[in-house]
């Protein structure tokens, strides 16, 4: 078999093993990356490679960026902070129509500020939020839809995992990468709350107005937020600025983030055993994800296959931008029935060679692939933030919350379109470091 058609078979059999078998994608990577190199070059160049990856992928430091930002996260996450400024938020915004809906969101951004995942977000906001947005007759629909959606803004807005691993990936700069993802983030958080607005506006009945709180309990209830404040003007103006490196920042962050939870008093010796439990058990997932990944991805170098499909790709009669928009379509069907981590680390390879050829700013395309695939994140089949405010909501059937995550597809595509149209949402930042 030629090695272009082995890499081509292999691209459909991992696929397989994801969907069907729900073998975990690191180790299906991993074993069909290895297997694949074996048949195409021999056994014994397969398994020095397999000794040589291992060594590189485990002993890199730049992969060190990855507990550090996570550990921040769960600090934060068992310290409470969520809490703290859903409460913020909600006694400036609960009032209006649609406010503590509105508030979510706001607290979704803040809180992926310092996460970095869909998971994570959405199962803290939905024991905050739905509580207090069933309190007050909100209609589960939106109720449930504004958490799903908000929870995927962790993706976007730095600290974010999926950015490190595709920096890692390709050699681009982390901290480039952070600041790429910045406005795009914001932009994405402003329309989903359009989007609220709009359908609160159709349906009045769907998010009624909260209690008005009074100008002493809305500044009584600032320091809340103002440890997020701190520890993400700290994280990313010490990027920004080129005081840290992304290792450096992600240490500097989850220090700083311990300091701030013991000094108020929200860290107990449990909480942090727990923080550095889930972190371990979290980073360790990533890195056999990672692993695999760089296994497979030296299999599809040696069948060329990647090159030869943007060689092909680019040879087509079609302007880029319409290449760029069918690229977008397979991103975009393929985070509908996979991981969206597991996507971008099969298909980066392939894309990543064509984008370059047809001279994209990478940048720019990191963030665009990422809004796409994220999508995936609240679409059926897989839908992952979606079923875990099923799980959260358990008197809500999970086609409602289906329902209510499809008003927000809308913000997602004119959010893709924006980057399309104007690039420099994503390149403008990173240009200046």
């Amino acid at each position: 078999m030629e090695p272009v058609y082995a890499g081509l078979l292999s691209v459909l059999v991992l696929l397989g093993a994801i969907l069907i078998s729900r073998i975990p994608v690191g180790f299906a990577m991993a074993v069909i990356g290895l297997a694949g190199y074996g048949i195409v070059v021999g056994p014994e160049p397969a398994l020095s490679m397999l000794g040589g990856e291992v060594w590189s992928v485990f002993s890199s430091y730049g992969l060190t960026v990855i507990p550090f930002f996570i550990l921040m996260g769960q600090i934060c996450f068992y310290s409470g902070v969520n809490e703290r400024l859903y409460k913020a938020v909600y006694a400036w915004f609960g009032h209006i129509e649609g406010g503590i809906a509105i508030a979510t969101v706001l607290a979704c951004a803040g809180f992926s500020a310092i996460c970095g995942s869909n998971t994570a977000t959405a199962a803290t906001m939905s024991t905050v939020a739905l509580p207090e947005m069933r309190k007050y007759g909100y209609n589960s629909i939106l109720s449930t839809g504004t958490v799903a959606a908000g929870a995927t803004l962790g993706v976007l807005i730095p600290p974010s995992v999926v950015l490190i691993v595709i920096g890692l990936q390709t050699g681009e700069s982390i901290g480039k990468l952070f600041m790429g993802g910045l406005v795009p983030g914001l932009l994405l958080m402003s329309l989903f709350v359009l989007t609220i607005v709009w359908q609160c506006k159709r349906h009045p009945s769907w998010g009624p107005t909260g209690p008005k709180a009074t100008w002493k309990e809305r500044f009584a209830s600032l320091p809340g937020s103002i440890e997020i404040v701190i520890l993400f003007a700290l994280v990313m103006g010490g990027l920004f600025f080129g005081f840290f490196t992304p290792t450096e920042a992600g240490a500097a962050g989850a220090a700083i983030a311990l300091m701030i939870s013991i000094v108020t008093g929200h860290m107990s010796v449990r909480k942090f055993i727990d923080s550095v439990s889930d972190t371990l058990r979290i980073s360790s997932m990533i890195m056999v994800i990672l692993l695999g990944a760089v296994i497979y991805g030296k299999f599809l170098a040696i069948t060329q296959l990647p090159f030869v499909a943007a060689e092909w790709i680019t040879g087509l009669a079609l302007p880029p931008l319409m290449i760029i928009l069918l690229i977008c379509g397979i991103y975009a069907i393929g985070g509908m029935i996979m991981d969206a981590l597991a996507l971008l680390l099969v298909t980066i390879p392939i894309f990543f060679p064509v984008v370059q050829a047809m001279n994209y700013d990478p940048i720019w395309f990191s963030v665009l692939i990422t809004v796409v695939t994220t999508m995936g994140a609240i679409t059926p089949p897989v839908g992952v933030t979606a079923f875990v405010v099923a799980s959260a909501a358990t008197d809500v059937p999970i086609e409602k919350v289906f329902k209510g995550v499809g008003y927000f597809i809308g913000a997602y595509l004119v959010c893709c379109a924006l980057l399309l149209a104007f690039p420099a949402l994503a390149t403008y930042l990173p240009s200046l470091m």
